[in-house]
């Protein structure tokens, strides 16, 4: 059914059809979103499978055994020659790594706490007969009920947090439970995290000189002042994700990429995504586009007649600006110079752990929360997040802030990410079933003005930026692009994750990059091999890629006016306009 169509069906089908969603919509927002009955699916066909796998069985009872061998030989060992751990834990696990853990008897709790945690691994995997999705779906909940349960998490059994009582007289305890009531208390009140006032919009953050020179339903278009006597004659048009609000990449002067840009010799135009609201709960993906990127492009073509565009996506932005440049391809439009996709998947066969929370049960309770709401809001669509990466994000933050009493100074990034957004109903419904249910985008499936859209009619170069630790934008499946285009496609892969690799100016610290380009109509390399052979460049990736612009553009000539107003695009206020300031 089209979603367009919801409503007629309401009333035709009557008050039954209504009422299942609005218990769905109620019992939505006691999970958090989380559907019953797809984790319970999951957790059925993992059971029953290995009730009826006596070999698996036998096989897990004998790695228990090996397993209580190992720690008993460790414990008798350790007691004379002080050994090395029996396990190890795994690259990205930081729990255990203070020295107090090495110690007796806190070193058998945290082993015999990996030890089950690998065992339990071993249960929720290769079970034959459970569909992999629900296979990824146990593994992930065994790994979030045991890091709920982690030594780390609790006074008695956490050296650290031990040492640190005894040594303050137990004040920390004290100060971490100030900082539990504050942080409920701003909780209850929707108020933003404790430092987050530091970073103000327009004051602090979202600060390069610019002109708000077109505003619509869903978006304002922000022209940025050109830092430069002379610019690169193509302008660079940036489509952030409407997920979070633009300034991701405008946050404070010294790591804001569009303050970079300007003083590189571009100029630059950015869209701020207006947050929705119940009103807007019929906006679709469509609108997005003709209404966003369309609308942006024809600004930008007017501003600036005459002058191809370097359009650059982020995160769901990239998306859809993959789909203009296909349906500006198919009709012939030669608007485009060249195409940026930064942490954004056009292929989502394989989504990562996000796909954990897809399906179709979890869809259809997701459609019937923001049909009762209108809207998903944007604390609704966080938890899904956090709980991808709950060890680091929640257990290690609660250890730290409540137990060791000690808070981690807010950056601006984690400011920005706390000033949450809403998604329309009927575009985020669409987003979940065409994109990640059906994949119709890469498989040609996905129609703009009635007809399919494929990549593969991009003809323009392409740059695509994947992240190392990206838990929403998988760096492979970002790198599929590779099969949907013949074009020329540089690829580059940074260290950081799906935000901080994004924000990752000259000077950040610790940051290096892989880059290697594959020529137009140039064979596939898998992604695995392209790691091994690409080589690595240490720092930011920003002059890289300003360097592949500038590469790609017509040369340089006098900066350009503010707007266009003989032309209806006059300068409406000063950036960062009024759409990112609406709560």
């Amino acid at each position: 059914m089209d979603l367009s169509d919801i409503k007629d069906f309401e009333l035709i089908s009557g008050h039954g059809y209504n009422q299942d969603r609005m218990l769905h919509a109620a019992m939505a927002r006691l999970t958090h979103g989380l559907s019953p009955a797809s984790l319970g699916a999951a957790a059925g066909d993992w059971l029953t499978h290995l009730a009826l796998s006596p070999g698996k069985q036998q096989q897990l009872g004998e790695k228990a055994l090996r397993k209580l061998h190992r720690l008993v030989l460790y414990q008798m060992q350790w007691a004379r020659t002080r050994c090395p751990p029996c396990i190890e834990p795994l690259p990205q696990d930081t729990r255990f790594r203070h020295p107090d853990w090495q110690q007796y008897p806190f070193n058998l709790i945290y082993q015999s706490f990996l030890l089950c945690q690998q065992w339990w691994w071993n249960a929720t995997t290769e079970v034959r007969g459970v569909t992999p999705h629900h296979e990824q779906v146990m593994t992930f909940i065994a790994r979030q009920l045991l890091d709920i349960v982690s030594p780390s998490n609790f006074l008695l059994t956490n050296p650290e947090v031990l040492r640190e009582t005894l040594r303050s007289g137990g004040m920390n305890l004290v100060k971490g439970a100030a900082n539990w009531w504050d942080d409920a208390e701003r909780l209850a009140a929707g108020r933003r995290p404790e430092g987050a006032e530091a970073y103000e919009v327009g004051k602090t953050v979202a600060v390069t000189p610019g002109k708000v020179i077109l505003r619509n339903r869903l978006m304002e278009l922000i022209q940025y002042r050109p830092a430069t006597a002379r610019v690169y004659r193509e302008p660079v048009l940036i489509v952030p994700s409407w997920i979070m609000k633009y300034y991701v990449l405008d946050l404070s002067p010294h790591n804001s990429l569009v303050r970079y840009l300007v003083r590189q010799g571009h100029t630059v135009f950015m869209i701020s995504w207006k947050n929705p609201d119940a009103l807007d709960r019929d906006l679709g993906m469509k609108d997005y586009l003709r209404q966003g990127v369309m609308a942006a492009l024809e600004a930008v073509s007017t501003v600036l007649p005459k002058r191809r565009v370097h359009a650059v996506g982020y995160c769901l932005g990239g998306t859809l600006l993959a789909i203009a440049a296909a349906c500006l391809a198919r009709d012939g439009d030669p608007c485009l110079r060249s195409v940026t996709l930064l942490a954004s998947e056009v292929d989502f066969e394989e989504p990562g752990e996000l796909s954990l929370f897809i399906d179709e049960s979890q869809v259809a309770y997701l459609e019937d929360l923001m049909w009762d709401q209108g809207y998903l809001d944007g604390k609704q669509m966080a938890g899904a997040f956090t709980l991808l990466n709950s060890k680091d994000l929640v257990w290690s933050r609660i250890v730290r802030d409540y137990l060791i009493g000690r808070r981690r100074p807010i950056s601006d990034l984690m400011a920005w990410n706390a000033d949450a957004t809403r998604l329309p109903y009927r575009m985020h419904a669409e987003y979940l079933r065409d994109f990640y249910l059906k994949n119709d985008l890469a498989e040609g499936r996905y129609e703009v003005g009635g007809k399919p859209v494929s990549l593969g009619d991009i003809e323009v170069p392409l740059f695509a930026v994947g992240t190392v630790s990206d838990h929403v934008s998988p760096w492979r499946s970002v790198y599929r692009i590779h099969l949907l285009t013949n074009t020329e496609v540089t690829f580059l892969l940074t260290t950081g994750g799906h935000n901080a690799g994004v924000v990752s100016e000259p000077g950040h610290a610790n940051r290096s990059y892989q880059l290697d380009t594959r020529k137009r109509n140039g064979k596939y390399v898998d992604p695995d091999t392209w790691r091994s052979t690409a080589p690595v460049s240490e720092g930011s990736w920003w002059p890289e890629w300003q360097r592949w612009l500038a590469a790609h553009s017509s040369g340089q000539g006098r900066r350009p006016a503010m707007g266009a107003p003989t032309h209806g695009y006059a300068p409406l206020e000063g950036a960062p306009g009024q759409y990112v300031l609406a709560p």
